[in-house]
């Protein structure tokens, strides 16, 4: 072999590697995936909106847009949504895995109801 042949092979060589080790990386890097999200504004004394349908793995977020505190707290005993009270601009998010229907109230107005419902 030449020494023009040996540098071309070499060449070649690393150009493959090159490539290879590109590819690889592409296919090893995580693909990011978004959380579906829906929002839920808590105003004039309501949840807005009350009653929501949404898949698994979304993640619910209630603001607070009124001048005094709001909870949202599951209306079954040990239910999953319990938030702190929340003040004005506050925010609670819960992520909802398990199909099923999740009635919510406030703690401090009980007439304040809503639900949402996890349907696959």
């Amino acid at each position: 072999m030449t020494r023009t042949r040996i540098l071309a092979d070499a060449r070649r060589y690393g150009v493959w590697c090159t490539t290879a080790l590109l590819y690889s990386l592409v296919v090893m890097l995580p693909v990011q995936t978004s959380t579906p999200t829906q929002a839920v504004d808590i105003t004039k004394m309501a949840f807005s909106p009350g009653d929501m349908t949404v898949k698994p793995g979304t993640k619910v977020t209630w603001t607070n847009r009124d001048q005094i505190p709001h909870t949202v707290t599951s209306k079954d005993k040990g239910g999953v949504l319990r938030s702190q009270g929340l003040d004005t601009g506050d925010s609670y998010s819960y992520t909802f895995t398990n199909p099923g229907d999740y009635a919510y109230f406030c703690t401090v107005h009980p007439f304040m109801m809503g639900v949402v419902h996890v349907r696959k």
